[in-house]
């Protein structure tokens, strides 16, 4: 007689709930694990949930990528799709290398244990100066190529997933540098970017750096705060990309003799907003991510902050341009959520889902009218807004937290008693930490994107020919068309 396997009833767990006993914890004599072993066990399997955590949310961030790619090249011209989509193909093994080499020592050398990674005590080496009778760090020293003791699985997991951060800074000007910039320079700045501009003002702040010690220091609440990065990441890379876009200047066409500026419209404003959607979904890596801890339950709040922020950012970029020009912009509304999302990436943990809104809503706003002021005040050409997204909005997520965190969350954070808050809660001093970090970042980080960039072009040129721009940098630069099958331009690949 046959039997269908579908209609034969067996006996194994389908809900696993029999799955996970004691038989399953490392022992001596297996079975009968002691409290000791039991302990050990529990702590290793919460280190480990730490672990795959991290790794994960890192995975998510480095899909990032793909978004500021499409957001990037659909927001540009079609001549210069593959070049766009170049450089943000290869900033990514560019910067990490540099990150590698020495960008993780320098940014993380002195940070101490990682509590949530295992604890080791191995990035212990910063070098750090005496100011006003304070001891301070302003540089790592440790983990120069991932070698000595630096070859653990803790420091491991911290490398991948602050790579993938640096790489979000290294990329945002990319978009504000398009349609322009020549790719022999910006392979080496994406070398220089993950070797030196962005490592040094991370120590200072995520690497146990002088910022971050303004709390215990000077008592300036608990430092400049940042929990994953409206500073650190997004101001920063606004700020080179302020410095490179005005370096280079505008693209032939942006603006007439008397500087009133021409519209450039993107040709793919379809996958601008796919990328925006990615950029979204990154981000649930991003923020929650940051806690390096599967085990810390506050994803819940950051992750909903996240979403919320994003959302009220972009329902008030729509509801501006609408207002203002009769219809609504559906790249201000990405760039509106996009605004959203970096605006609340600081305070994400410490705020609550009113104050996500607001901070969210305020951001919406602001891009919209920081993008007319540097394209009408400033005559800076940027063909994304990425410095307006990123860099405005950086600055404000940064003192956003400096007004709205709640004092819930961050007891003892940067080595400072008590839970974090800002001056709506009755510290105003946490505000002025946060001031004093975007100061800083504007001075730092404005002063060596300029040095960067003169030497860059000291030694080959950043800007394309106008020759060159008319055509399309596709063919010039890349040795191939975007989309060769529209092509208006007769070329040769050779």
């Amino acid at each position: 007689m046959l039997a269908f396997p579908v209609l034969i009833s067996h006996a194994g767990d389908s809900t696993g709930a029999s799955l996970g006993t004691i038989a399953d914890i490392t022992a001596k004599t297996a079975g009968q694990p002691t409290a000791e072993e039991i302990a050990i066990q529990v702590g290793h399997n919460k280190i480990s949930i730490n672990f795959v955590w991290t790794l994960v949310t890192g995975f998510l961030v480095m899909f990032m990528q793909a978004g500021f790619a499409m957001v990037e090249t659909g927001f540009t011209r079609a001549k210069n799709a593959a070049h766009t989509m170049s450089m943000n193909f290869m900033v990514y093994p560019l910067g990490m290398i540099g990150f590698w080499i020495c960008g993780f020592a320098f940014m993380f050398g002195g940070v101490g244990p990682l509590a949530t990674l295992g604890s080791e005590n191995i990035l212990n080496h910063a070098i750090s100066i005496t100011l006003f009778g304070k001891s301070m760090s302003i540089l790592g020293w440790k983990g120069f190529f991932l070698s000595g003791d630096s070859y653990s699985a803790g420091i491991y997991t911290m490398f991948l997933f602050q790579m993938v951060f640096m790489d979000t800074t290294a990329t945002i000007p990319t978009g504000s540098m398009a349609e322009r910039w020549r790719f022999l320079p910006f392979v080496i700045y994406g070398l220089l970017v993950g070797t030196v501009l962005y490592p040094v003002y991370g120590c200072w702040v995520w690497g146990g750096g002088w910022l971050a010690t303004l709390g215990s220091n000077f008592g300036l609440g608990h430092g400049h705060v940042d929990f994953a990065g409206s500073s650190v990441v997004h101001l920063t890379g606004g700020v080179i990309a302020l410095v490179g876009a005005k370096l280079i200047g505008p693209r032939v066409g942006k603006f007439n003799a008397d500087g009133t500026p021409n519209a450039i419209p993107g040709h793919h404003i379809p996958m601008a907003v796919v990328g925006t959607f990615i950029l979204c979904f990154g981000w649930f890596g991003f923020n929650p991510g940051s806690t390096l801890a599967g085990t810390d339950l506050r994803i819940g709040v950051v992750a909903t902050n996240t979403m919320l922020a994003g959302a009220a950012g972009a329902m008030t970029s729509m509801i501006y341009m609408w207002k203002r020009f009769g219809k609504p912009d559906i790249s201000m509304m990405c760039n509106g959520m996009l605004a959203g999302l970096v605006a609340i990436t600081a305070p994400c943990a410490f705020v609550n889902s009113i104050s996500a809104v607001i901070i969210g809503g305020i951001a919406g706003v602001l891009v919209i009218l920081a993008v007319f002021f540097v394209e009408r005040t400033l005559k800076i050409d940027d063909p994304v807004g990425a410095i307006a997204v990123h860099g405005v909005n950086g600055a404000w997520g940064v003192l956003s937290l400096g007004l709205f965190a709640d004092g819930t969350y961050g007891d003892g954070w940067n080595g400072v008693p008590g839970a974090v808050k800002g001056l709506f809660y009755g510290d105003a001093s946490q505000f002025l930490a946060e001031c004093i970090g975007v100061l800083a970042n504007f001075v730092y980080i404005g002063i060596a994107a300029y040095i960067v960039f003169k030497v860059i072009n000291a030694i080959t040129p950043l800007r394309n020919t106008d020759e060159e721009q008319i055509m399309g940098l596709d063919i010039p630069e890349i040795g191939v068309e975007g989309y060769p099958e529209f092509s208006l331009i007769k070329s040769s690949h050779k």
